[in-house]
C-alpha cells in the first residue's frame, strides 16, 4: 500500500498546488493595507466615542477575507461549500455610523483583491480611497452643530436662559423640553456657537435656577 492509496489524488493535487510564498505575500499585503485602513479610520473618525476594537476588527476582517478567498479560488467544490456555510451566518451588530459601513466594505473589498492575488489593484485603490476619505470625511463643517443640555430646578428661569442662549450663539433650535414632577426642567437645544466658543456654558451654569449645563458634539441626527 502506497501513500497515494491512502489519500485521494485530488487531495494530493490540491496540496501540491498550494503556494506558501503566494499565501504569505498576500497576507503580508493584506496586513499592510489593513494598517493603512486602521490609521485612516482613526484620523477621520468624527463621532463622540472612538471604538478601537472596531478599528482593529477591520484588520482582522481583511485578513480573514483574504484567507477565505484564497481557499475559494483554489477549489470549486470548496467555494460552493463556503457559500452555503456563510449563508447560515447572521450578523446582527448594528452599524450606527454610515462611515463605519464604508470602512467595512473597504476592508472586505481589499481582502477579496488580496485573496485573489490582484495585489496591484489592491495597492492602487487603497491610497485613492484613503485620500478621498481624508479630504472629505475629515472636513469639519463651518457651522458644526452642538447639543446644549440645560437642567434647571424650576421653570421660572427658563425664559431668561433661553434669551441668553439666543444672544451668545449664531443659531439655536429647541429640540426637547422635559418637565419632571412639575418642578425640574431639562432643555435640549441644537446650537451653532460663534467661532467655536464655549465659555458661555460657564455663564449659563451660574445663572439662577440652573443645576447643570452641558455642551456635546452633535452629528446633526436627533432622536427624541
Amino acid at each position: 500500500m502506497t501513500f497515494q492509496d491512502i489519500f485521494k489524488s485530488s487531495f494530493l493535487e490540491s496540496f501540491s498546488s498550494f503556494s506558501l510564498t503566494d499565501t504569505l505575500l498576500s497576507l503580508a499585503a493584506a496586513f499592510l493595507i489593513g494598517l493603512f485602513i486602521y490609521f485612516v479610520y482613526r484620523k477621520t473618525y468624527s463621532g463622540v466615542l472612538y471604538s478601537r476594537s472596531f478599528n482593529v476588527s477591520l484588520i482582522a476582517i481583511l485578513l480573514v477575507t483574504c484567507l477565505v478567498i484564497q481557499g475559494v479560488t483554489s477549489n470549486v467544490v470548496l467555494s460552493l461549500g463556503m457559500v452555503g456555510a456563510l449563508s447560515i451566518v447572521r450578523f446582527r451588530t448594528a452599524v450606527k455610523d454610515p462611515m463605519d459601513l464604508v470602512f467595512l466594505f473597504w476592508a472586505i473589498g481589499e481582502g477579496i483583491l488580496c485573496g485573489a492575488s490582484l495585489l496591484p489593484l489592491a495597492i492602487l485603490g487603497c491610497p485613492i480611497i484613503g485620500i478621498f476619505l481624508l479630504v472629505f470625511a475629515n472636513r469639519q463643517q463651518a457651522d458644526s452643530p452642538y447639543l446644549l443640555i440645560i437642567r434647571m430646578d424650576s421653570v421660572e428661569g427658563e425664559s431668561a436662559v433661553t434669551s441668553f442662549v439666543q444672544q451668545v450663539v449664531k443659531r439655536m433650535t429647541l429640540k426637547s423640553k422635559t418637565i419632571t414632577g412639575g418642578q425640574g426642567t431639562e432643555l435640549i437645544f441644537e446650537i451653532c456657537p460663534k467661532n467655536g466658543e464655549s465659555a458661555f456654558v460657564n455663564e449659563i451654569s451660574c445663572m439662577a435656577g440652573v443645576q447643570s449645563a452641558v455642551m456635546v458634539s452633535y452629528d446633526g441626527n436627533y432622536a427624541a
